[in-house]
């Protein structure tokens, strides 16, 4: 216990001196700490935050040393998340890297993978993106018909693949292939990483209803990629895509719990209700507010025994459904919350009658729309729930 008390001390104390003042404060959308080759940086800080969390290995804090992590075990990982959250840190790094790749590699990668590509994702110097969802294969994912076809030493790749979120800002891609068109479509499925400015490769983003463009589709003309680049074995790719979603859906579960960044239900109910000796006046909306706080606490502590569960050295399995499932329903229900408070001023897309923070919650509500289609539709969850958790019947 001694050892926790001096350990929660150093991080303490090292936060204190280390995390920039305005690193503590809601992260503004143009303030993505996405990293990449490519990483422009509105605000300086947002910057030197990520090399110092990096420096010690705290954007991945429980990945081995070796491998640019922090080496820390599931109690001091604790402390150290209590830690950041108790001067209200923002993430220092986020993305695919660290929530899918990573982990992906960690478990399936060859040691010349792990090598190449886990320190730069912890540092934040490349941006990964995925490739798995075509125009035809969505939430029946293993009809994808992008092909990969042995020449030497190389793969040489031609298809389309859509919905490939950060595509235009991506360094590196992971993708599914089909290797062998003649077995059954789980099988002869390739998983393999490369480079977006490998020749061939082009990138179109799709406007979305909340006025951004965070999807694109990618088109793969004659892109030749090494035989090396290959995670896990040919035409067995389906297993590690499969383990990748697990991690994925964990990763999208996250925005339930309140795990949100900014204002809290209770600070936008008073100015926009009011209060009524000290409590929000509208009964009804008390009431709402208080089940769905309720609810995130019950989430949150379920995430972390399971998060105290993985760190014994089990990989996540189809509870990940779970957690994607119910975190995309609470973060949905968050922002209904907040348009049933903010009334028509929650529904602004322009003109001076709407403050920023109007503007951006209307986005954000029409965003948290597409929680229940991406990383996997909310039925197919609940169809890998009924089959692998509860054991019913096909």
């Amino acid at each position: 216990m001694a050892g926790d008390a001096a350990f929660r001390e150093d991080i303490r104390h090292w936060l204190e001196e280390n995390c920039p003042a305005s690193m503590r404060t809601p992260m503004a959308t143009n303030e993505y700490p996405g990293g990449g080759r490519r990483a422009r940086y509105r605000n300086s800080d947002t910057k030197v935050w990520l090399e110092r969390m990096a420096e010690r290995g705290f954007t991945v804090p429980m990945w081995p040393r070796r491998y640019g992590g922090g080496g820390l075990d599931k109690d001091e990982n604790a402390v150290l998340h209590e830690e950041l959250r108790l001067i209200n840190a923002r993430p220092a790094h986020v993305g695919m890297g660290i929530s899918m790749i990573g982990p992906a590699l960690l478990e399936y990668g060859t040691e010349e993978q792990k090598t190449e590509h886990l320190p730069k994702i912890a540092r934040g110097e490349i941006w990964w993106c995925q490739g798995y969802s075509e125009p035809n294969a969505g939430s029946d994912l293993a009809s994808l018909r992008t092909q990969a076809v042995e020449d030497g030493d190389d793969y040489i790749i031609n298809g389309q693949k859509v919905w490939t979120s950060g595509a235009d800002n991506a360094d590196w891609m992971f993708c599914l292939v089909r290797t062998d068109p003649n077995v059954s479509k789980h099988q002869g499925i390739t998983f393999i990483l490369f480079d977006m400015a490998t020749p061939g490769v082009s990138v179109k983003p799709i406007l979305l209803i909340s006025g951004l463009s965070p999807f694109c589709e990618t088109f793969l003309d004659d892109v030749r990629v090494p035989r090396k680049n290959v995670v896990g074995e040919v035409n067995k790719g389906w297993t590690v895509a499969k383990r990748l979603l697990q991690y994925e859906r964990t990763s999208i579960g996250g925005i339930g719990g309140g795990n949100q960044r900014g204002a809290t239900l209770e600070e936008v109910a008073a100015k926009y209700v009011g209060l009524d000796n000290g409590i929000i006046a509208d009964s009804v909306l008390r009431e709402n507010i208080t089940r769905h706080r309720m609810n995130d606490s019950a989430y949150a502590l379920t995430m972390k025994r399971s998060v105290e569960e993985s760190a014994t050295g089990r990989a996540p399995g189809a509870v990940s459904s779970m957690f994607k499932y119910y975190g995309t329903e609470q973060n949905k229900g968050r922002h209904e919350l907040l348009l049933s408070i903010m009334g028509t001023q929650g529904l602004g897309w322009g003109g001076e009658s709407f403050d920023t923070a109007e503007l951006e919650n209307t986005r954000a509500w029409l965003r948290s729309k597409a929680n229940s289609i991406e990383g996997g539709t909310s039925e197919v969850q609940l169809n890998i729930l009924a089959k692998r958790v509860l054991g019913l019947p096909d």
